[in-house]
């Protein structure tokens, strides 16, 4: 099979499957180099590098035209975001964005929470997300 074929199965399945689900997912550091390092192992297989070639994973994007899945993901999270936004109240998406459990959190530090992870991406930007929708 040629490189273009294997690019096009990848991008189609492989890619579906790494981000399936992930519009719901907090990403932690961990888990996004387990993300990179499953794309770059395919990549890697398709070009016939091994990783005793030495090669940088840019240069490896650069031939295979790849993007980081991470901020694939992470445009996903916005777009998604956006799209839930747009619903009425009524609707369980909607719902689930804008609860607020009542009572404290546990002692110790707080977990990453969906909503934190995106306030914390655009800050840098400037955009705040509102996730009440208001």
């Amino acid at each position: 099979m040629n490189k273009e074929t294997m690019l096009r199965i990848h991008n189609i399945t492989a890619k579906a499957a790494l981000k399936f689900g992930s519009e719901a997912w907090v990403l932690k550091k961990r888990e996004e180099q387990r993300l990179e390092a499953a794309l770059m192992k395919f990549l890697r297989h398709v070009l016939g590098i091994t990783k005793q070639d030495k090669e940088k994973n840019q240069c490896i994007r650069q031939k295979t035209g790849a993007q980081n899945i991470v901020k694939e993901i992470k445009e996903y999270q916005k777009n998604w975001l956006q799209h839930v936004q747009r619903k009425d109240t009524d609707r369980l998406p909607k719902q689930a964005l804008q609860y607020k459990p009542k009572g404290r959190r546990n002692i110790g530090r707080p977990r990453k929470r969906w909503r934190d992870q995106l306030h914390l991406e655009d800050q840098g930007t400037g955009n705040t997300p509102n996730p009440s929708g208001t």
